[in-house]
């Protein structure tokens, strides 16, 4: 299923997500620049090793080798494929998302899930030595975000049938339960496996953390609300 646009506008420009997606459109320019070598050095010194995060805790290894990707693994990515999938999600679903959270809040839950996903990959295969990359699990965030405040929503979805294409509009909810489901499911199936290309789990953990997110703040709101009135 390929997403191509929400049935609700945004009520302001998305100058978050739009910044969100420009930062990592330059960031892969760059990536372009560096011939393998390099680019297999930036993978390894700013994506996340599970193992090298695993050894820290476990009292080995410095801190800001461990932490640092945590957060700028994120920014990077292994491919055009990789980029515009993440992005295209960001666009569609970002933007709605921001409007409801406001872009201080945004860009917190953002991180925040990126940061989640990440540590979710790193518990599911802890002994890994190959970098996880991908703006994956902060996006998945933003759709957890979604999930929980448009369920409502229709998406307007590229949907391929045997040979052929086909554009339907399906609920966001069922659009989401859907995706979410195939990432749960592609995780189990995975889990522990050497040489896994997809870090289903950073879909995982960022897709829950959007959601309980999003969750904890609209009540803070509303019970802020319901004091002062």
């Amino acid at each position: 299923m390929i997403p191509l646009r929400d049935n609700i506008r945004s009520r302001s420009f998305p100058v978050a997500s739009v910044a969100l997606i420009i930062l990592n459109v330059v960031i892969f320019v760059y990536e372009l620049s560096l011939d393998r070598a390099q680019l297999s050095g930036l993978f390894y010194d700013f994506g996340v090793v599970p193992r090298r995060v695993f050894g820290f805790v476990a009292g080995e290894g410095g801190m800001i080798p461990a932490t640092v990707p945590l957060f700028s693994s994120m920014f990077l990515h292994g491919g055009v494929v990789h980029l515009l999938g993440n992005m295209l999600y960001l666009w569609i679903f970002g933007d709605n998302v921001e409007d409801r959270l406001g872009r201080g809040k945004y860009i917190f839950l953002y991180l925040l899930a990126g940061l989640a996903g990440a540590l979710a990959q790193v518990w599911a295969n802890p002994v890994a030595a190959e970098p996880v990359i991908g703006a994956s699990g902060a996006v998945a965030g933003v759709l957890g975000a979604y999930f929980v405040s448009y369920p409502r929503a229709k998406v307007l979805t590229l949907l391929p049938i045997l040979f052929f294409f086909t554009f339907v509009e399906i609920p966001a909810f069922v659009f989401l339960l859907i995706w979410f489901l195939t990432q749960w499911l592609s995780g189990f199936l995975t889990l522990g496996a050497a040489g896994n290309m997809v870090a289903w789990w950073a879909h995982i953990g960022g897709f829950a953390v959007g959601a309980a997110g999003m969750l904890l703040i609209t009540s803070g709101e509303k019970n802020r609300q319901s004091n002062e009135a």
